[in-house]
């Protein structure tokens, strides 16, 4: 019997197929409307003005311009912007920026262009500055982070009682329990912020490094906190099991994914975390802080980004292939401001294995990873296994110390707690929440079983709950 049907109850992959097509269609209708007022207005003003359309000197066309602050876009019926206007455009991108709450980069450009001297421009470098004035400094020690596996896209193979679904069942989250976590989020004021925003590693006086608080300036009430998506690898033992099964870089020059359905079937679109998340900021600029993603961990012992380019591989007819296009979608993530990350190359209990061993993964992860996608600074402990207890870092520790050598600098460990964050004299280490059906299930048991809720902050967990998902769910 063929798994892969068409209950809307249970493919989450047809649901994200007609969101895309929708997506698509809404934008030609929108495309072709807009070029119609554009020719439509500039009709009519050149008869109003006594000129002729077929004039060979045209005056140019004068046009309502958007208000600088993108919040108040919506409020605003006479903001229109006309293609055909090097103003409009400009202001436009402008706009885009500082809805990202880059309003220094949106004055820069606004500063230097040749229309800085324009009465509607120079009014919206007053606005931004008046709403940069406004801004208020977050509270760097007080910033959630919250982190996934890869999403389950396909609900009836996941969860089809098999001898994984259990796993499934504890450490993901669905596709649709996902976008409700960011719609809900976002409902309450929540801003992606990169892990970077929260510190920066300098030099002191004596040219010593040293990492400092990063500031982060954004409108009262909104709310930063860092994301993350573990084992970003699309491992084999998930084939046929309703999930993505590699990234590519799609016709628009951005992350997407891959999935195949059956041996003659693969489908391509937003059936993971990268690109639904991409699609969710798309439609709210202001959900991203100066253009936050992501961070995006691999481990290496299968390769990553479903390509298989471990050395075990070595001998595939497709290993090189592979290595070179895992290559090029970790670039791509990178210019499109995704942060990469360790999560060691074999998954490993870091703090508990031994030291030989612990050295010999750190080794292979530069050998192996970082050789494909460059150095990272980053790493997300599997299982959260730390490698110290809450007491500070320091080069006594020898695994803090090899890792230091190797390059890493933020350190994240697992911890159900809103938020922690130890920022030492040369790294930042911070607790991760884990949002999935383990923790959700755990939320919505807790009252009848006399505990505290952990996930109230970010959304109500039975407003969230996947209905397919097998109930109760196992114990970590």
């Amino acid at each position: 019997m063929n798994r892969y049907n068409y209950d809307s109850n249970h493919l989450w992959i047809q649901h994200r197929m007609r969101h895309q097509k929708r997506q698509r269609l809404i934008i030609a209708v929108s495309c072709f409307l807009l070029a119609g007022i554009c020719v439509t207005g500039a009709f009519f003003f050149q008869k109003k003005q006594g000129h002729s359309p077929t004039d060979a000197t045209k005056a140019p066309i004068i046009i309502e311009v958007p208000s600088p602050d993108s919040t108040n876009a919506e409020n605003n019926p006479d903001a229109v912007i006309i293609v055909d206007s090097p103003v409009g455009q400009l202001l436009a991108e402008a706009d885009t920026i500082a809805a990202g709450y880059d309003y220094d980069r949106a004055i820069e450009l606004l500063q230097s262009s040749e229309f800085a001297s324009e009465p509607s421009v120079t009014e919206a470098i007053a606005s931004y500055e008046a709403t940069r004035a406004s801004l208020v400094k977050a509270k760097i020690g007080e910033v959630t982070h919250i982190f996934f596996h890869s999403l389950v896209m396909d609900n009836s193979k996941a969860f089809d009682g098999d001898d994984d679904m259990n796993g499934y069942n504890q450490v993901m989250t669905t596709a649709r329990e996902f976008e409700k976590i960011l719609q809900t989020m976002y409902d309450k004021g929540y801003v992606l912020v990169r892990m970077h925003d929260l510190a920066y590693e300098t030099t002191d006086e004596n040219g010593n490094s040293v990492m400092k608080p990063g500031t982060i300036l954004l409108p009262e009430g909104k709310i930063p906190f860092v994301m993350s998506q573990d084992d970003v690898c699309y491992y084999p033992y998930m084939h046929d099991d309703g999930f993505a099964t590699r990234m590519i870089v799609g016709e628009d020059g951005k992350p997407t994914c891959e999935m195949k359905i059956d041996e003659n079937t693969t489908l391509v679109g937003s059936y993971d975390l990268v690109p639904i998340l991409e699609d969710f900021i798309q439609e709210h600029p202001d959900f991203s802080y100066k253009g936050a993603r992501a961070v995006i961990a691999f481990t290496g012992y299968e390769g990553i980004l479903g390509y298989r380019t471990a050395d075990k591989y070595a001998n595939s007819e497709t290993y090189e292939q592979d290595r070179q296009d895992a290559a090029r979608v970790a670039q791509c993530l990178k210019d499109n401001g995704w942060e990469l990350a360790s999560h060691s190359w074999g998954h490993l209990m870091m703090g508990e294995i031994e030291m030989e061993r612990f050295c010999a993964d750190t080794d292979k992860w530069e050998e192996q990873v970082d050789s494909l996608i460059g150095p990272v600074d980053i790493i997300l402990y599997p299982f959260g296994n730390d490698i110290n207890d809450w007491h500070p870092y320091t080069f006594e520790n020898e695994r803090f110390a090899y890792l230091y050598n190797a390059g890493f600098r933020y350190f994240c460990n697992v911890d159900s707690n809103k938020y922690w964050i130890q920022i030492g004299d040369n790294y930042l280490r911070q607790g991760r929440r884990n949002l999935d059906g383990y923790r959700m299930w755990k939320d919505i048991t807790a009252e009848s079983e006399g505990r505290e809720r952990k996930l109230s902050d970010l959304f109500r967990a039975e407003d969230i709950f996947d209905p397919d998902r097998p109930t109760p769910v196992p114990e970590m």
